[in-house]
């Protein structure tokens, strides 16, 4: 029964992710590409969770957690190229 519920889970995270490289390659401004791209990291990171429990192996949690640290510090970077300070 859980495997079923962790499939149901990837199958709409893989839906999420569609869209967001949708509005990651279309979107109107260079705002809305950052905020895609990290829409994209974010469900990247909660596939690897769901992948950890489906496989039973910690390694993908820490390389979630280490993808999810490494996209804040990118989106921090980007808000700041944006906004011209760097």
């Amino acid at each position: 029964m859980i495997m079923q519920e962790l499939l149901i889970c990837g199958v709409a995270l893989a839906m999420l992710g569609i869209i967001t490289l949708y509005r990651c390659a279309k979107g109107p401004s260079a705002a809305d590409r950052a905020v895609a791209a990290d829409s994209a990291d974010i469900l990247i990171s909660c596939a690897m969770v769901l992948f950890s429990l489906y496989s039973g192996r910690g390694v993908y949690l820490d390389i979630a957690i280490i993808s999810a640290m490494l996209g804040i510090l990118d989106t921090m970077l980007v808000g700041r190229y944006l906004e011209g300070r760097l």
